[in-house]
């Protein structure tokens, strides 16, 4: 989607509204649709829990970013609500939970805090539901958050399952840098590639400002595949009939103010030091062209690690945020190979 697409998108953003609102309704006999703000580690964080059954799995999503809420995509994932009771949480700085508590009244934002956030979540949602257990899915910088709860409190969890998994690994610097250099350089982007060559392949020198160069440069190289911003996350934030002008303003703060706090740490995260050893089934459902986490870090890293049972699973022609890009083919696997794990809810029994 270019700029003209995108002004297209403004000006009929009350008709796409009035759409969305259309089909993301549900009548079903004993369906849920809640969202509202919860005590969550301290403070008030929104939660949106959606589905056709009550009694269906509950599919907890963990956004990435920092702070990129994907509360924004509900009508992408409408028809996972016939099979799943879909649970979107905008984290602590993210979206409607930013717009709430502000910077001040979001305290001091770390991993470990948004993993705690996030048990505390899961807990939450088991109580309020009858469920003994959550389906657990971390997207991009949320599969670090999710991959943490999952080692956590395995006790909480059916399964993990990764997208978009960020493999980070500091010993792996060179070859994220490799694959980086490859991409630009077949994108046709001699700039980017000279930039990166005279930056070198040591991220942990990397300021906050490179880092978004960097970023943007590896959106921009995306090819034959929906790409991220244009054809994904801005669409979606402007069709969103849940979100006002001013969410969609808080979204864009929320995501500035959590990077900041979260940037050292990111850069710096060691997914080894967690362990390599799970107590629960690990699926990894990642896009076959991802080169924002890149798919050959994610498979070297679901390599090496240990489950009772685990996949690994390239959803067709998507890159990142392939569980929105490709929706379709991510229920089928998430039906086929997740859902037998979860057995129907305590109120059904």
């Amino acid at each position: 989607m270019n700029q003209t697409n995108i002004l297209r998108e403004i000006v009929l953003r009350k008709r796409n509204q009035s759409k969305n609102t259309k089909e993301l309704q549900i009548s079903t006999a004993n369906s849920i649709v809640e969202g509202c703000y919860v005590k969550i580690g301290g403070i008030d964080q929104w939660i949106t829990i959606r589905g056709e059954n009550r009694n269906n799995p509950v599919l907890l999503l963990i956004h990435g970013g920092p702070a990129s809420t994907y509360s924004i995509f509900s009508p992408l994932l409408r028809s996972w609500e016939k099979h799943f009771i879909i649970v979107q949480w905008d984290q602590r700085g993210a979206g409607k939970t930013f717009g709430k508590n502000g910077k001040d009244g979001s305290g001091t934002i770390t991993f470990d805090r948004l993993a705690q956030d996030g048990i505390e979540v899961a807990e939450y949602l088991c109580d309020k539901l009858g469920h003994r257990k959550v389906i657990l899915i971390g997207s991009s910088v949320g599969s670090l958050i999710g991959i943490m709860m999952a080692k956590l409190r395995p006790d909480l969890f059916y399964a993990y399952v990764g997208t978009d998994q960020n493999a980070s690994d500091p010993q792996k610097q060179n070859l994220l840098y490799e694959l980086t250099v490859n991409t630009l350089r077949t994108a046709g982007d001699t700039k980017g590639v000279q930039l990166l060559e005279k930056m070198g392949s040591d991220i942990s020198h990397w300021s906050r400002k490179d880092y978004d160069m960097i970023n943007r440069l590896r959106v921009k190289a995306i090819k034959d595949v929906p790409n991220m911003i244009t054809d994904l996350f801005l669409p979606s934030m402007l069709s969103s009939p849940e979100h006002k002008i001013k969410d969609m303003i808080d979204i864009f703060k929320g995501m500035s103010f959590s990077l900041d706090q979260l940037f050292n740490e990111l850069m710096a995260f060691d997914l080894k030091k967690l362990g390599l050893r799970f107590e629960v089934p690990i699926f990894i459902f990642q896009g076959d062209k991802d080169i924002l986490t890149p798919t050959e870090l994610a498979k070297v890293y679901y390599d090496e690690i240990e489950a009772p049972y685990k996949e690994f699973v390239l959803i067709k022609n998507a890159g990142h945020l392939a569980c929105f890009a490709r929706a379709d083919q991510f229920l089928e696997e998430l039906i086929e190979r997740v859902r037998p794990l979860a057995p129907a809810s305590i109120s059904s029994l």
